[in-house]
């Protein structure tokens, strides 16, 4: 709980440069992606560390995704995280798990990172 208050601590000082709700969904897509990388080597929950930091991962991203939903939208705020986690995963499994990509699913990645693109210039539904 100490590390939850720490960590928001530092995102209230990123307030300066980012509204509020997009500093809690980074730090929800950040969360997250650690507790997926740790998923990986928990070697399905049989190694003690990876597992606990899968858990606290999975937790805090959840903790800050409830703190963003208070102003963006559902669905946008869904769209964001999961788009912006799934090409963080795939970037950590293509340099650190020497995963390779071909051409279909880097084509799809980009057209998941288009989308978010399109949601945050274009939409009236992402509030600024």
């Amino acid at each position: 709980m100490r590390a939850a208050l720490a960590l928001r601590r530092v995102a209230s000082k990123l307030l300066f440069f980012f509204p509020m709700p997009y500093v809690f969904l980074f730090l929800a897509i950040i969360s997250e992606v650690i507790g997926t990388s740790a998923l990986a080597a928990s070697n399905q929950f049989t190694k003690l560390v990876p597992s606990l930091i899968t858990v606290a991962g999975y937790g805090l991203g959840f903790y800050f995704f409830s703190f963003a939903l208070k102003t963006i939208p559902m669905g946008v705020a869904y769209a964001i995280w999961g788009g912006v986690g799934i090409v963080l995963v795939t970037i950590i499994g293509f340099v650190f798990l020497k995963q390779k990509l071909d051409f279909p699913a880097l084509a799809g990645i980009a057209l998941i990172v288009i989308g978010v693109l399109v949601m945050q210039l274009f939409s009236k539904t992402v509030s600024h």
